[in-house]
């Protein structure tokens, strides 16, 4: 199943619109999700318009910024800029310069700091590329257990066996927790970090609850949401926001909670092989997550959350896309069928349609507006037009 390089158009094609777009251009993302990869398709290491700020060498090139950068023409790339946060200032000087004689791609892998930084110093010249591991659609069509089961960080799925990949992804997890986060001027405790994000784990695709974290812990709620928004700013967690409507039904308004990257779920859990997956209680969230993930990853919405009730009504995905209000249910059943809570939705949301992904392979229509999609459909594009005709066919039919 080694796949040692993959290609991934789609992104490339995304990045480099936005350069054409845009002065500056934000690439965002995990460690090792792939951002030096394609930013050396772009543009060789060897150039002298390459920085890496994790060389020594390339750090030392920028001790005058202004001097370094004022130069060059063209493409400039700027490698985990996290670490220099002093650039931004120089940034937007140069990307005021008329004529625009340089673009320039940033690479980062905390997103919360770095969107802080550029929305302060580069407001109105930069766009936001965010890149994730793996899609479907850009791994072999026999792969996609394997994608679910190892995540999508392109070390961890192109692994040459199972043990190096439950290995490097342990090790993600340790580098991440003591050397990538007290660089980014985290003082917590990599052992307390580690439990909280284990915790998480066993939460996933739950309500998020900070008290019941509290308790655990031994702290107060605020330094649990503190740990939250952390990882959620490392692209580790994802915090699904309720859609709240105005309805007379109680609505549930803490955000779920969901690791990313199933791979990284997974060796949190300490699930390392297929069956230990198959036949853990974590199986049923851990594909929700998965499906989530792919979704949101190709569709890229004005907006996304979850709706549930604490009359027990939910849905997992309510997104706003091209005008249009639309329902996701994930199953991981063999036959899904038409459910009270979807009723309740298409009525009392006024959704537009709903589509039910399943492990099948077969599509079929519930009703006009709710039609049931294999997830194999995902596999097949990575045009978010596209996928939409695929799944809300009701809404997006081709002529």
């Amino acid at each position: 199943m080694v796949v040692l390089v993959i290609p991934r158009p789609g992104q490339m094609s995304r990045i480099r619109a936005a350069l054409r777009r845009s002065v500056a251009v934000l690439l965002a993302g995990p460690r090792q999700c792939g951002k030096t990869t394609l930013a050396r398709q772009l543009l060789p290491t060897d150039s002298p318009a390459y920085f890496d700020l994790e060389n020594p060498v390339d750090v030392a090139r920028l001790e005058e910024p202004v001097t370094a950068l004022e130069p060059l023409r063209g493409l400039v790339v700027l490698d985990e800029v996290q670490r220099r946060p002093d650039l931004f200032p120089v940034l937007r000087v140069l990307a005021d310069r008329p004529g625009i004689p340089a673009r320039f791609l940033i690479l980062g892998s905390a997103s919360g700091a770095l969107l802080r930084q550029t929305s302060e110093s580069l407001a109105g010249r930069i766009e936001r590329v965010e890149l994730g591991g793996f899609a479907l659609s850009e791994v072999p069509a026999d792969t996609s257990a394997a994608l679910w089961q190892r995540g999508g960080l392109p070390p961890a799925f192109t692994a040459a066996s199972e043990a190096d990949s439950v290995a490097w992804r342990e090790n993600f997890i340790q580098t991440l927790l003591e050397r990538d986060f007290p660089q980014w001027g985290v003082r917590i405790p990599a052992t307390a970090l580690r439990r909280f994000w284990t915790m998480l784990g066993h939460y996933h695709g739950r309500t998020w609850n900070a008290a019941v974290f509290a308790r655990a812990m031994g702290v107060d709620s605020t330094t649990m949401r503190r740990y939250l928004d952390l990882f959620t700013d490392a692209h580790m967690v994802r915090q699904l926001a309720p859609h709240v409507a105005n309805l007379g039904k109680r609505q549930v308004r803490a955000p779920k909670v969901y690791i990313r990257d199933s791979g990284v779920l997974h060796r949190l859990l300490g699930i390392d092989r297929e069956n230990d997956l198959l036949g853990h209680p974590a199986v049923g969230p851990s594909w929700e997550g998965f499906v989530i993930e792919q979704l949101l990853s190709i569709l890229r919405p004005d907006d996304a959350g979850f709706w549930a009730t604490h009359q027990g009504a939910e849905i997992d995905l309510i997104l706003q896309l091209s005008g249009e209000r639309l329902g996701i249910e994930v199953k991981r059943a063999d036959a899904p069928r038409m459910t009270r809570s979807v009723h309740t939705a298409l009525a009392e949301l006024r959704l537009d349609a709903v589509a039910i992904i399943y492990p099948g392979t077969k599509p079929y229509a519930l009703e006009e507006r709710v039609s049931v999609v294999p997830l194999g459909v995902l596999a097949t594009t990575t045009d978010a037009a596209e996928l939409a005709s695929l799944l809300w066919p009701h809404s997006f039919a081709k002529d």
